[in-house]
C-alpha cells in the first residue's frame, strides 16, 4: 500500500532516518521532521551487532566504523583477564555522529524530505488522521505519522498517555579520550555495583568510555547533562592503573540516570506507530538500542509495503517485533547484575567464567545466537 501513500516521521536520529529510508526505497513520499536546525550528534560510540548491520547494508550504506573483533571481560581492580569472547564477522565500533551522517545520505538520495529546525507542538491520534500541532502555528493531519522522536517523544504521550519510569539506582558516563594502543575489541572492566567499558573508534583515532555504578541519588534522564569529571574519576578509583590513566584524561563528560520502562503495551493508535526508544526504552547493556531501531525500521517499511491497510501493517509490525525487543530488554537487564557482582558470588562467577575462557570461550557468546544471527532483512 505504501507506493505513492505520503509519510510523515518524527525524529533525525538513527530509527527515524533509516524507516523514511526503508520507506521511500519503496516507494513512499516521505517527510522527516526534526526539531533541531541540524543534523548532528554529539560526540559517542556505539556498537554494532550484524542484526544491525544487515539492516544498514539493507539500506545501501557500507561500513561506516571499524569492525570489533572481540568482547573481554576483565576484573576492574586487577584488570586481569576472566573472559574473551571472539566475535564473528559482522561486529562494528561506529561513532554515532558518523552513522547519522551515513544515515542522512541515504535517506536524501532516495528522495526523503528532511526539515530541520520543525517543533512539534502536540500530537493528537484520537482519530483516524493524526493531529499534527508545530510551534509555528501550522497544524496538519496524517494518514501515517511515525514516531521516532525518543523515550519524550509527543508521539509516544498521544499513543500511551503519561507512563512514569522508575529510577533503576545506576547512573551511567560518556566520555571520549585521544586514542590508545589497543585493539579492535571491546574491553568490560568489572567491578562491585560499577562497570566500565572501553573500545576504540575511527580506527584508534578515539576511545569511547561508557561508565555505569549503582547508587541512590537520583540523576536526570537524557545523555546530553554534563558532569564534573572528578565524579567519574572518584567513582572508578579503585580501579586497576590503565583505567586511572585512561580517567585522568577525560576533560568533558556526561551524566544520566538509567531508567526502566516498559516495553509498551501498544505500539500503535490510530494513525500514529511508535518505533525504537518510543515503543521500547533500552537499558545500554546489551548494545542493542540502536540496534533494535534499526530492526523496528525495517519490519515497519516492509509492513506497510506488503499488507494493503496502515492498520493491518501496524498490528503485524507490533506483532513482530514486540516479543524480540521484549527478549532483548530483558537480557540486557541480566547483563547489568552479572557485571556488578562482589564478595563471594564475584568470586565463584568469575572463577567459573575462567574456566569457560580456557575450555569454550565461544559458549557465552553463542547464548545470544536468536539475537544477533537474526536478519529481519530476510523476513519474520
Amino acid at each position: 500500500m505504501i507506493i505513492g501513500a505520503e509519510v510523515t516521521v518524527l525524529g533525525a536520529g538513527i530509527g527515524g532516518l533509516a524507516v523514511a529510508t526503508a520507506l521511500a526505497q519503496r516507494g513512499a513520499k516521505v517527510r522527516v521532521l526534526e526539531q533541531a536546525d541540524e543534523i548532528t550528534e554529539v560526540g559517542a560510540g556505539i556498537q554494532i551487532s550484524p542484526n544491525g548491520v544487515a539492516v544498514l547494508r539493507a539500506l545501501g550504506i557500507g561500513p561506516v566504523g571499524g569492525a570489533s573483533s572481540a568482547v573481554k571481560l576483565l576484573d576492574g581492580a586487577s584488570g586481569s583477564l576472566v573472559l574473551r569472547m571472539a566475535l564473528p564477522e559482522g561486529f562494528e565500533l561506529v561513532h554515532r555522529a558518523d552513522l547519522i551522517a551515513a544515515l542522512a545520505t541515504a535517506a536524501r538520495d532516495a528522495g526523503v524530505d528532511v526539515q530541520l529546525g520543525a517543533r512539534v507542538q502536540g500530537v493528537d491520534a484520537d482519530g483516524a488522521q493524526a493531529v499534527l500541532r508545530m510551534a509555528d502555528g501550522t497544524v496538519s493531519r496524517q494518514d501515517i505519522l511515525i514516531g521516532a522522536d525518543g523515550l519524550h517523544a509527543q508521539t509516544r504521550t498521544a499513543v500511551l498517555g503519561d507512563i512514569a519510569p522508575f529510577f533503576t539506582q545506576q547512573v551511567a558516563w560518556r566520555a571520549l579520550i585521544p586514542g590508545r594502543a589497543q585493539s579492535a575489541e571491546a574491553r568490560v572492566f568489572m567491578g562491585p555495583g560499577r562497570h566500565l567499558v572501553t573500545y576504540p573508534l575511527r580506527g584508534g583515532a578515539i576511545t569511547n568510555i561508557v561508565a555505569v555504578e549503582e547508587r541512590a541519588s537520583w540523576a536526570e534522564e537524557g545523555w546530553n547533562h554534563t558532569d564534573d569529571p572528578e565524579n567519574l574519576r572518584a567513582a572508578f578509583a579503585g580501579f586497576c592503573p590503565e583505567i586511572a590513566d585512561m580517567l585522568a584524561q577525560v576533560e568533558t563528560v556526561n551524566i544520566w540516570g538509567l531508567f526502566r520502562h516498559p516495553v509498551a503495551d501498544r505500539w500503535s493508535r490510530g494513525a500514529v506507530a511508535l518505533l525504537g526508544d518510543a515503543a521500547h526504552p533500552t537499558l545500554p547493556f546489551l548494545a542493542q538500542g540502536a540496534v533494535m531501531a534499526l530492526e523496528d525500521a525495517w519490519v515497519l517499511a516492509d509492513a506497510l509495503a506488503v499488507h494493503d491497510s496502515r492498520d493491518r501493517a501496524f498490528a503485524a509490525y507490533q506483532a513482530v517485533r514486540k516479543p524480540r525487543a521484549t527478549r532483548a530488554i530483558e537480557a540486557a537487564n541480566a547483563n547489568a547484575r552479572n557485571y556488578h557482582l562482589s564478595g563471594a558470588k564475584k568470586t565463584v562467577a568469575h572463577a567459573g567464567l575462567r574456566v569457560i575462557n580456557a575450555v569454550a570461550p565461544q559458549q557465552m557468546l553463542s547464548r545470544f545466537d536468536w539475537l544477533y544471527g537474526h536478519d529481519v532483512t530476510q523476513g519474520d
